[in-house]
């Protein structure tokens, strides 16, 4: 990690403003910062290196480097915070990240399985000019292709904080808002089970001692473990119950 340095040449940005360019580690720390803290919560060092597959000793090192630079902040007893700088430099990546893997399954057809590995390779090589004429090329996606809300060029995003399926009730219904990404496998099979951003799902039974969830998508009936189902975050729908009420 000793390459984790903030670059001393700016570049420019929309309006004529500068900032300095960060490596790719250093984007890295912050995307992970900024998942793990749901945005504006803290991270503990274990979090991060498990997040990232890293070594503690080696993530406090750097951690202490990025408060160093102000991209971090130390929250006593919970660990490290995005400052205003490290939150806006963590969406810059994560709007490229994003809007890349849009761009490869919209314009592209690329299957939404193989997008999240592409967009790991081409994120921090991509200039967030070139991400801005993809974006208006698709016609300016909010999410991408597994449903994670897309940050604006401004730094705006949608920080909506979902359940996930393996929290509803039985007899609940909700419809899918954004799946795990970092999976392929998981989401061929998400796919075949036809649970993608859009799709109503109903909750029809819980097998006891983390067995099975039943599902209706759909005419389709079908059972998927707690694991899984945790995976999958859902906006709530009324039920039918609650409608004649």
């Amino acid at each position: 990690m000793s390459g984790a340095r903030e670059a001393g040449s700016g570049t420019r940005e929309a309006g004529g403003a500068t900032r300095e360019a960060l490596t790719a580690p250093v984007e890295d720390y912050l995307k992970a910062i900024y998942a793990i803290g749901k945005g504006t919560g803290a991270a503990a060092t274990n979090e991060i290196a498990q997040r990232l597959a890293l070594a503690p000793a080696s993530v406090s090192g750097m951690v202490r480097r990025l408060a160093d630079q102000g991209l971090l902040a130390y929250e006593r007893y919970h660990g490290v915070k995005l400052t205003d700088s490290g939150r806006r430099a963590a969406l810059r990546t994560l709007r490229r990240h994003r809007v890349i893997e849009a761009y490869l399954a919209e314009a592209l057809g690329y299957p939404w399985d193989r997008v999240h590995q592409e967009a790991e390779r081409l994120e921090h090589a991509a200039s967030d000019e070139l991400v801005d004429r993809m974006a208006a090329t698709i016609g300016e996606p909010e999410v991408d292709p597994h449903g994670a809300p897309i940050p604006t060029r401004d730094g705006a995003v949608d920080e909506t904080e979902y359940r996930s399926l393996a929290d509803m009730r039985v007899g609940a219904s909700g419809s899918v808002v954004r799946v795990a990404d970092e999976d392929p496998e998981m989401l061929r099979y998400l796919a075949e089970l036809a649970i993608v951003p859009g799709k109503r799902v109903t909750v029809k039974a819980r097998a006891p001692y983390d067995g099975p969830i039943t599902l209706t998508i759909g005419r389709q009936e079908l059972s998927i473990g707690p694991a899984l189902a945790a995976q999958v975050l859902v906006a709530p729908l009324a039920d039918r119950a609650g409608r004649r009420g």
